[in-house]
């Protein structure tokens, strides 16, 4: 890299040192986000007891849905129980690798499933809008379920949703929607499962069943319930946390009810007797972006110049600082302030001579800077002029300013997954999963990792979404991170690995597995 641009983008920098630092300062900031905060760390009525659910009891085909920040996701999801159709599927196997792929055997099918992009102006339509189209969606893979399942008219479908906002809950079946934020002008305190309940409604014709509401969670808990139930756990090996890093950038695990703020438990948790005590764990949506986690961002220098202007023009500004600097729906932008940035300041362009689709908000878009590679490995230079054309003498694309942009590009996708392993170590500490060294004041309140014998326990975190995926090596330097900050903490043959599984449709499949365990549920109190 040249001097000067490695000077410039150093405001982006990430190293182990400062990803272990971050992981402990995480920690505390969760556990007091956990305790205190009522706009994160949101807890689920899901305990341990319907993550794990009895094998079998739960077997069944259930509708699930997934209303993402720029998809939804309509489909059926056959549960198998005891039963495991074997195929080969991505992650979920505990391989050590990260991203691996395995022939396995699976507890789930998926069928009958459709996708819509949600256009921009259905983001920008009121709500009665908005879930009247959704419920058309709906309608029309029940109408493609009624004739090739043969549905009775007359039996209500039990609907399970996976939603990618934060939602306030106190039972399964019912949510009330937090701010939205990702685009969407619906504001709050709207009643999910009425609102999806009256789309449908509004486009179902007279052959087709009703439905009703068996479960609803946000995506992040969704994509952890369908990790779990498909993992495959033992003394040694534990399914910890689902992460999803997509367009947005969220998580999940298991707290005990004792850590959260009074007002914030559940008024109706657990499937058995056994789940009544405080100590009893509950699926939390962490929220982890929401601006609580600001003030440990800036203690440690993290959020630059280029932060601070793509935060102040976003339609929430301070609303969601880390996923400003970790997910896919702002990674391009950010890309674009540092390029121009670059471009003037250093080189000495004027900023009129640029390409105009550079000077346009979002003119960089995440999935191109995801993909580029250095000029010396592939024809960037040609793709640049391609993609954003010169109209003025005064600039011009070379192997240099091609060689700026791809730097920038690793130097945002590196800091992405320092941030987003520091805050997973630090969740899992939180959690009482990982025993950090400090501070021992509080190593009471800590649980040992897994039981065993002296092997290496491994505590698995499902993933999903396409910037992990995706973006440069973001899985691949998150992993390496995980690992360099566990040998950081705990030396060169710690006794556990944090482990990074693929969990992909985690949403709705996860949406169909709680919509089962609902039922599962009903049936046993019956």
């Amino acid at each position: 890299m040249r001097p000067d641009l490695e000077h410039f983008l150093r405001p982006l920098r990430m190293d182990v040192s400062l990803a272990h630092h971050l992981a402990r300062e995480f920690r505390q900031t969760f556990k007091y986000l956990a305790a205190e905060s009522l706009e994160q760390f949101l807890p689920t009525p899901i305990s341990d007891t319907i993550l794990r659910p009895a094998a079998g009891s739960e077997k069944g085909r259930y509708l699930a849905i997934d209303i993402g920040g720029t998809n939804l996701r309509v489909g059926f999801i056959e549960l198998l129980g005891n039963e495991r159709a074997t195929g080969t599927a991505k992650g979920v196997n505990g391989s050590g690798k990260a991203n691996g792929d395995t022939s396995q055997t699976t507890r789930l099918r998926r069928v009958l499933e459709k996708s819509w992009p949600i256009l921009e102006h259905l983001k920008n339509e009121k709500a009665d809008d908005l879930f009247a189209w959704i419920g058309a969606c709906i309608a029309e893979v029940v109408q493609d379920g009624s004739e090739r399942f043969t549905l009775s008219h007359e039996q209500p479908l039990p609907l399970g949703v996976a939603f990618s906002f934060p939602i306030v809950q106190h039972k399964l079946s019912e949510a009330t929607l937090m701010s939205m934020g990702k685009g969407f002008a619906i504001t709050s305190n709207l009643d999910l499962g009425r609102q999806l309940l009256q789309g449908y409604e509004k486009a179902k014709s007279q052959n087709l069943p009703p439905i009703r509401i068996a479960a609803i969670a946000n995506d992040s808990v969704a994509t952890m319930v369908s990790f779990v139930y498909q993992a495959q756990e033992s003394p040694t090996r534990k399914a910890s946390m689902g992460l999803i890093c997509g367009t947005g950038c969220n998580a999940t695990i298991p707290l005990r009810k004792d850590m959260l703020h009074r007002d914030k438990v559940p008024t109706e948790v657990g499937v058995t007797d056994e789940d009544n005590g405080e100590d009893v764990k509950v699926a939390v949506n962490t929220e982890w972006t929401i601006n609580g986690t600001a003030p440990t961002l800036q203690k440690h220098g993290l959020i630059s110049e280029w932060d601070s202007k793509l935060d102040a023009e976003c339609d929430k500004p301070g609303f969601q600082p880390l996923e400003y600097m970790t997910a896919g729906r702002y990674l391009g932008e950010l890309g674009r302030l540092i390029l121009v940035d670059y471009l003037t300041k250093q080189l000495g362009f004027a900023e009129n001579a640029l390409p105009q689709q550079l000077l346009h908000r979002y003119g960089l878009s995440t999935t191109f800077l995801s993909r580029i590679k250095p000029p010396d490995e592939s024809n960037l230079v040609e793709t640049l002029q391609t993609e954003f054309p010169v109209t003025s003498t005064e600039f011009w694309w070379t192997k240099e300013t091609a060689m700026a942009l791809y730097e920038i590009a690793k130097a945002i996708e590196v800091r992405a997954a320092g941030i987003v392993a520091a805050a997973t170590i630090g969740l899992l500490a939180c959690a009482g999963d990982l025993p950090l060294r400090e501070p021992l004041a509080e190593t009471s309140n800590q649980t040992k990792p897994l039981n065993g014998s002296g092997s290496q326990k491994e505590l698995i975190v499902g993933y999903t979404g396409g910037c992990i995926a995706h973006f440069q090596d973001y899985l691949a330097d998150c992993q390496e991170f995980l690992d360099q900050i566990i040998e950081a903490e705990l030396g060169a043959s710690p006794p556990v690995r944090v482990v990074l599984s693929a969990c992909h449709d985690g949403g709705i499949t996860g949406a169909g597995v709680l919509a089962g365990s609902s039922q599962a549920r009903a049936a046993s109190i019956s």
